[in-house]
């Protein structure tokens, strides 16, 4: 198959996926964004393409057609691409890199031909600097002919291509969400806690960032349950009962997130997650 690459909603997923591609010899045609300037900056990140500011037949020229576009914008996509495409789409791949939808939004595309799936990197992308796609998981789901290119252009990105069921897309999506946007969400209100009893910003930072370091290379080398520390581990609920009293002096997220957080953990790290808990909703009373 010929490696070719049309980019339609290039922004910070599209335009990483696009310049590593351009780099293992993929050929950048249409890079597609809302506006002339925004796709102007999306080839220049990219280092190839032609700019467009709306769906075209030029499009059509690529070989594989990757929208990286929101989710909510996948299904209006799809219908234009689709009316815009009318049988020009027999015998293209077309790919989404949602993490939470399947292959079923791109059905209109099916329709006219095209086979259609998604492939979705297991990585966060903030849209500053490139993140590192080496040795991640990428999920790969569709129709037979779009999951081989999935696979083919994961591996080819240097990550391990996943098969993953359609209907399992959510969940799956949903433990990304809870380490990469719920684990920030979970650091930030460690450092507030910190700030409030003194701490500067970067003390805070300071404080924390080697402890998640070294808890995750734990997780990595002994397994959750042999990494796991802290008062709960140890059955030192009095500990929590001190806990509970402090977070009373924060705002009620920052008590309801403790107490679910404990009652997590009793629950998926205890040798005993029944006595465990029992004791847990005991102290957090």
């Amino acid at each position: 198959m010929e490696r070719s690459l049309s980019i339609v909603g290039a922004g910070r997923v599209g335009r990483t996926l696009g310049k590593r591609l351009r780099q293992l010899g993929w050929r950048i045609g249409a890079v597609v964004t809302r506006s002339q300037s925004s796709s102007r900056a999306a080839v220049r990140s990219i280092g190839a393409g032609k700019p467009h500011a709306a769906l075209s037949r030029a499009v059509l020229d690529s070989s594989v057609i990757l929208l990286t576009a929101p989710d909510k914008a996948l299904a209006p996509i799809a219908q234009a691409l689709a009316r815009l495409a009318d049988e020009s789409l027999r015998g293209k791949i077309v790919l989404h890199t949602s993490g939470a939808l399947d292959r079923t939004v791109l059905r209109p595309l099916a329709r006219r031909g095209a086979a259609v799936g998604s492939l979705h990197p297991m990585q966060t992308f903030s849209g500053r600097g490139t993140p590192n796609l080496n040795a991640i998981i990428f999920a790969v789901e569709g129709d037979p002919r779009a999951q081989l290119v999935a696979r083919g252009i994961a591996r080819a990105l240097g990550g391990f291509p996943v098969a993953i069921k359609g209907k399992n897309k959510p969940a799956y999506h949903a433990a990304g969400a809870l380490v990469a946007g719920h684990g920030l969400a979970l650091v930030e209100s460690a450092a507030q806690v910190l700030r409030r009893i003194g701490f500067t910003r970067a003390s805070a930072a300071q404080a924390l960032l080697p402890l998640m370091r070294q808890m995750l290379d734990n997780f990595e080398r002994l397994g959750p349950r042999a990494a796991w520390t802290g008062p709960i581990s140890r059955g030192d609920f009095a500990i929590v009962k001190q806990h509970k009293r402090a977070m009373q002096n924060h705002p009620r997220e920052f008590q309801h997130s403790y107490a679910a957080l404990s009652l997590l953990a009793g629950r998926v790290l205890a040798k005993n997650p029944s006595a465990t808990l029992k004791q847990l909703k005991r102290a957090l009373k």
